[in-house]
Formats: C-alpha cells, structure tokens, sequence
C-alpha cells in the first residue's frame, strides 16, 4: 500500500514506542486524510494532557470529539478517547444472548473487577471500539493511536486471544458443575481455604461470572473471526512511527518484523523529530565564521566543540535512518519542531509536511 493508499484506508494503525510523538503523528495523518474529503476519527488512548484540552478530549468516556481545524471544507477530523469500562458494558449488551443474561453479567459482584484486570482487555475493546465505529458507516476512515511499544501487538493478538480464552481449560474447570463429584472431593480443601481467605461469596461469584461470559461463546468467537478479517483486510494500513534514536528505531524495526509475520505489512514508516537541513546548512556557515573570528581562542574553542557535535549527531541521525530505507514501504521524514506539539497549529504543521511528502501537500 502506497502513501496515497494509504490516504484513502478504511482503518489505519498507527504503531510505535512511547515519547515518539505517536498521537500527534495520527492526529496530523487524520488531518491530511480530512484534507482529501474524507471524514476521519482518531482512537487514542492517552494523549498529553496539553493536547487532549487543545482538542477538547475528557478523561473517561467514549465520546467524540470534533476537532476545530479550520479550513476543512468537505472532511472532518474527530477524536475519541478509549474507556475500557464503557467498552466491556457494550460489548456484554451487545453479545449476551437475552436480557436476563446481560443483566446478570453487569450485576456481578466481580464484573468490573474481572473485566478492569482481565488480561489486555484494553487491548480488546481497542479492537471492538474500532470495529463498532466502522460498523456504524459514519467514518470513512478510523485512525487507531495504538500503545505504545510492544503493546501494539497485543491490540492485534487480542481477537485470538479471545478465542484462545473460550477454548482454554481454565474456562472449563471454572464453569464446570458445582454437583460433580470429582471437583466437590478433590478441590474441598481448596474450596475451604479461598472461602475462609478471600470470602464465601468469592468462588461462587467466579463460577457464576464465567458460566454467564460462556453463554456468550458462541458471539465472542464469530466476531473475533469477523475482527481478525477486518485487522488484514486490503484497506486497513499500519503505520509505524519513530524518532531517528537507536532505541525508537531498534523499537520500529521490532514491530515492523512484527506485523509483517502476522500478514500485516507497513505502509509507511514514520521518522519524526529529525534534525532538518536547514540545519545542516548552519554547519558549514559556524565554520567559515569560526574560520574568520579568532580573536577569541576560548570562545571559538567551545562554539568548534558544539558544531562538531551537532555534525556528529545529524550523521548519527543519518545513518539511523537509513536502516530503515526499505524498497517494500516508504519512508517518511518529519522534522522536529521547536518544543513538544501540543496544540492544533502544531498538528497543522504536522499534516503539511505529510501532505507534501505524499506529493500533494499544502504550504505553511
């Protein structure tokens, strides 16, 4: 998938480690692909707190936000916040196969315990928060600002894992019949240790919430098939974004071998916060200064000193990244900017440099 596919994607993932600017990378790639006419939502899970009140993001809820660029004319840029408790509630309503059962789950006593503590259901409801948003046809394209690192991978594991969970013997044992004989005699011991430990309601809260989750099997497991096709579906991209330091790039080249062994190879590889030419120029010009103003040996000691480290950083920079030059995606290179990006102009200044990277971009 090209950049210019890439553009016109029905869901893109947007992967990397944490502090590489992630979030306000998929704002910015939101905003080029609002420019193109389309209207575009962002998930995000945790912006920085400047950014999330430039856009206007709450802390807790799925709500959707339009963001107020200006000058969209036919596209639209909004953004949503992940609740993982808000999520669950749904996915229960939405899955449970009658009211009673429904009702049941979200009255259990260990529901919002088990399901804040299941393990990666944030990477889950990730997953159906999107599947949910492209279902509903409001959005032409969703942008999921995945965790960070190698959590990525788990929002992509995580219908499997589902699936794993509803095949898995611990689903068994714990769902199995109070009346059996074999369990009654051989777990007695263990029965009296946890009620006299953690409660006598506790193990009875447990067998009853996964009796209740297992009535549900038979929804959970099609819908992970029909979210696993979504995840490699020809109009669904992923994105991986890093900073031109060996840790993020060693990071970037993890998760790209990542996606690539799951069938989901990556549009574009996002280098941003590079060091640009137009500092490059000043290398030479404090050269030829220095060169002409010797009157102060100290001085011209320590400015020498400076410039030859900023050479040797933008080679090191240079040399990152071009390990990850590849012939099989493109590269993307976003200059830094001075100061964090916390605020829509800074988003804007991002989305044009996309923009005229992908060839149609627009000035500043």
């Amino acid at each position: 998938m090209s950049l210019v596919q890439l553009s016109s994607a029905r869901a893109v993932f947007v992967c990397g480690s944490g502090g590489v600017g992630k979030t306000s990378v998929s704002a910015a790639l939101a905003l080029h692909i609002a420019r193109n006419g389309r209207r575009v939502l962002v998930i995000t899970i945790d912006p920085a707190r400047r950014l999330a009140s430039a856009i206007g993001l709450r802390a807790t809820g799925n709500e959707v936000v339009e963001v107020p660029f200006s000058g969209l004319v036919d596209g639209s840029v909004h953004m949503s916040m992940l609740d993982t408790k808000q999520g669950w509630d749904a996915l229960v309503a939405r899955h449970a196969p009658d009211a009673a059962t429904r009702e049941k789950v979200l009255a259990n006593n260990l529901y919002r315990n088990i399901t804040e503590r299941f393990v990666n259901s944030h990477d889950y409801i990730a997953i159906e928060r999107l599947w949910e948003v492209m279902k509903s046809g409001e959005y032409d394209t969703v942008v999921v600002d995945t965790p960070p690192s190698r959590n990525a991978i788990g929002v992509l594991d995580a219908p499997q894992r589902m699936r794993d969970f509803f095949a898995s013997k611990l689903l068994r044992w714990l769902t199995v019949p109070a009346s059996s004989r074999l369990v009654g005699v051989a777990s007695k011991p263990f029965f009296a240790l946890a009620d006299r430990v953690l409660g006598a309601r506790f193990l009875s809260d447990v067998a009853e919430f996964f009796a209740l989750f297992r009535k549900m099997e038979p929804a959970f497991v099609a819908h992970a098939i029909e979210v696993e096709a979504l995840l490699g579906a020809p109009d669904t991209a992923y994105a991986v974004v890093t900073t031109p330091e060996p840790a993020p790039v060693a990071e970037a080249k993890y998760l790209e071998q990542a996606l690539t062994s799951r069938g989901h190879p990556t549009a574009v590889m996002v280098v941003n916060r590079a060091m640009g030419a137009d500092l490059r120029k000043l290398i030479p010009q404090a050269s030829d200064f220095l060169a002409s103003s010797p009157e102060d040996p100290a001085f011209v000691g320590r400015v020498r000193t400076a410039v030859d480290a900023m050479a040797v950083a933008i080679d090191q920079q240079d040399a990152q990244i071009a390990q990850l030059q590849s012939t099989q995606r493109e590269t993307v290179v976003l200059p830094e900017f001075l100061g964090a990006i916390h605020d829509l102009e800074g988003i804007r200044f991002l989305a044009d440099d996309l923009g005229q990277t992908f060839g149609h971009g627009n000035s500043r």
